[in-house]
């Protein structure tokens, strides 16, 4: 008996450590960055943004959502790959565009912010010195004052 005792606690304290470590809450991920190029639309998405322009003329009591992406998807799924072409290329273009976009902003991160502090702090810097040279003069007249 002492030996079943014994084994008791053991799947006790196993029981707590797997209850404790599940009921701690998962690490914060880090905001996003707001400053992140967003991912360019696809061909369908490019399709879709003429697809309701139109759409909202041929129907404008239509105030449904939903009834416009379902008919955008039968129109897309009907249209032949030759149809889709002009929509491919404007939506190869935006994709160009930000991969241009976001290895820049790699680049301006792996840099770190100093890029973008430096443009600031030269731009503050010879504010700063104006307003230095300014005081200086102010206190050259005021050290005369006090001679």
């Amino acid at each position: 008996m002492g030996k079943a005792r014994a084994a008791a606690p053991k799947r006790d304290t196993k029981l707590k450590t797997k209850s404790t470590g599940a009921s701690k809450k998962p690490a914060k991920k880090a905001g996003k960055d707001p400053n992140k190029p967003k991912r360019p639309a696809s061909a369908f998405f490019v399709f879709m943004e003429e697809f309701r322009e139109k759409y909202k003329k041929d129907h404008p009591n239509n105030k449904s959502v939903a009834a416009v992406g379902k008919a955008g998807g039968e129109k897309w799924k009907s249209l032949s790959d030759a149809e889709k072409a002009p929509y491919q290329a404007k939506a190869d273009k935006r994709k160009v565009e930000y991969n241009k976009n976001i290895q820049a902003y790699n680049k301006q991160l792996a840099d770190g912010p100093n890029e973008a502090d430096e443009e600031e702090s030269d731009k503050s810097k010879s504010e700063v010195n104006d307003d230095d040279d300014e005081d200086e003069d102010e206190s050259g007249e005021e050290e005369d004052d006090d001679e």
